[in-house]
């Protein structure tokens, strides 16, 4: 990464470059924040005018040895895009715009609106939604207790260990995510838990014991007794 650059110049200059028509345009990710590393890249949404055919499309390459991941989309698109985030539970969009600087023109009230939506966080879980997630981490939890194959113990330790996490957001009312922000997301949740998750990589038997918490937190296991009706062809 070319530490001695301004990543807003030469966003700004990219945008000019490839997308001379854009209306506006917004830097964001880490490389705005003090989670910079050498390997951060140029996040970019790139907002063209209504009905553009290159709308919507993800554009991954480099510029002025920068890695650059270009989000193009047209103001209809990108309402789709995030309105998609909403049932993933997972703000990616959301959160670029409500954290992203502009670098090209103007963007209106679109970083005001998603800042109150990533605040607001994601709806409640329905009673269905809520029954399934106790389900789901109940299974999990059981195959971590009964596995004895080696190689399947491996694989079924590294699920556990995520479907805690993942599950823990979910019944929280909290917006989740995968890799580094999934644990991002648990921080922000609950920062001793998430603590606590980390340090139990690996370990089945903690594993277990914060997943048990989290289901005794949300009204215990749920196995007898949990039912879904399937769908007729």
């Amino acid at each position: 990464m070319p530490r001695d650059r301004d990543p807003r110049t030469d966003a700004r200059d990219l945008v000019i470059e490839v997308f001379p028509t854009a209306r506006w345009a917004l830097l964001t990710g880490s490389v705005l924040t003090a989670l910079r590393t050498d390997g951060s890249d140029l996040d970019i949404v790139v907002v063209l005018p209504d009905g553009d055919p290159q709308a919507p499309q993800r554009i991954s390459r480099y510029y002025r040895d920068w890695p650059v991941e270009l989000f193009v989309h047209d103001e209809a698109t990108l309402a789709h895009y995030l309105a998609k985030d909403v049932p993933a539970r997972r703000p990616i969009m959301t959160r670029m715009l409500a954290t992203g600087a502009a670098v090209l023109g103007d963007p209106g009230d679109w970083p005001y609106r998603c800042a109150s939506a990533l605040a607001a966080g994601p709806p409640p879980l329905t009673d269905v939604e809520r029954a399934h997630v106790r389900y789901s981490l109940t299974d999990q939890l059981d195959d971590l207790e009964h596995v004895v194959d080696p190689g399947e113990r491996t694989a079924v330790v590294a699920a556990a260990w995520t479907a805690v996490a993942q599950e823990a957001l979910a019944l929280a009312g909290h917006w989740t995510g995968h890799g580094k922000w999934l644990l991002r997301e648990l921080r922000d949740l609950d920062p001793d838990f998430a603590r606590r998750w980390v340090e139990a990589h690996g370990d089945a038997a903690i594993i277990a014991a914060l997943g048990r918490e989290v289901l005794e937190r949300n009204g215990g296991a749920l196995f007898a007794g949990y039912q879904v009706p399937g769908e007729r062809p």
